[in-house]
């Protein structure tokens, strides 16, 4: 797949604060997400299917990605 992401609205989370050491995220065309480091705007980002963007914040919600005690 070849994103074009040099014109698409990143954007950081709320929780921030402003800080520099972030992820950035992306919605992309066709209901993608684009996922960035915030240190390096020019460098590698990750793009999420729909349907993969979906799992994921939802096993973040549901706790699956916790360290273990």
């Amino acid at each position: 797949m070849n994103t074009e992401l040099s014109e698409v609205n990143w954007f950081k989370s709320s929780y921030s604060g402003g800080q520099t050491d972030c992820v950035e995220v992306a919605w992309l065309d066709g209901g993608g997400v684009g996922v960035r480091d915030t240190k390096n705007p020019t460098g590698p980002a990750l793009i999420f299917a729909p349907g993969e963007w979906d799992a994921f914040t939802a096993g973040v919600t549901n706790g699956e990605f916790n360290r273990p005690a």
